[in-house]
């Protein structure tokens, strides 16, 4: 399949690099995401990547039989290898070349769900406080598709514009403070931090990109489907 090597408009490259983030509409052929949502489910459903810790709740103890709250398969095309085939992934990939450049690789890095009347919200946090500290890491872009219509009652993105800026990983914790929880959140003596954050509702076909440093967050889905997004990241496939 063919994708434009030049895809944003310097507008938008400008935007990006002010804001932290983009919300863009149209992205992809809302009939080329609607294609892999058969796999996805099928993936959730299976379970893929339970033994191999690549499952598991990202907001919750994540205990077996209880009721995960916000369920994250890391690396799904380890187990569905059709999803780098897809024009899904070859519109995000060059995406992030168009960023970042040339070189840049990219990663199909995580798939989550959040089960219909989820209470669970995705808390502020930045993604840069996942990375291991010890490694120097590059300018960093994730690529949030979600796989059905998104607003702020199912939990699309929501952004505090310009909170990239200082390059610098804030404190974070587990979330609730929960040290059984893999997932992490801003420390709460930091949520001032959090000034006029800009919510992006989406169609099918939409995306969000945005930096490791820019935060970032995704309510509860209080809607009757599971809300549905697959996540395509810079660099390379991870183990």
């Amino acid at each position: 399949m063919s994708v434009p090597d030049q895809l944003l408009t310097p507008e938008q490259r400008h935007r990006y690099d002010r804001d932290g983030f983009l919300s863009l509409t149209a992205w992809i052929d809302p009939a080329a995401v609607l294609a892999v949502r058969h796999c996805y489910d099928r993936l959730f459903a299976e379970r893929a990547g339970r033994e191999a810790g690549d499952h598991f709740d990202l907001a919750g103890s994540d205990l077996d039989g209880g009721t995960p709250a916000l369920t994250q398969i890391l690396e799904p095309a380890r187990y569905a290898p059709e999803l780098l085939e897809t024009e899904l992934f070859a519109r995000c990939a060059a995406l992030i070349g168009d960023l970042l450049g040339p070189t840049a690789t990219s990663h199909l890095g995580h798939a989550i769900c959040k089960p219909p009347g989820s209470p669970a919200a995705t808390p502020w946090h930045q993604d840069a406080a996942y990375w291991d500290r010890s490694v120097d890491h590059p300018d960093a872009v994730s690529v949030w598709i979600p796989l059905q219509p998104v607003d702020t009652d199912s939990g699309c993105m929501e952004f505090v514009p310009a909170s990239h800026r200082s390059r610098r990983v804030l404190a974070h914790r587990p979330i609730g403070d929960d040290p059984r929880v893999h997932g992490l959140e801003l420390c709460p003596e930091l949520l001032d931090r959090v000034v006029d954050p800009v919510a992006c509702p989406l169609d099918v076909g939409g995306v969000t990109v945005h930096g490791g440093y820019t935060l970032h967050y995704t309510g509860p889905n209080r809607r009757t489907e599971p809300r549905r997004a697959l996540i395509v990241m810079s660099g390379p496939q991870s183990g």
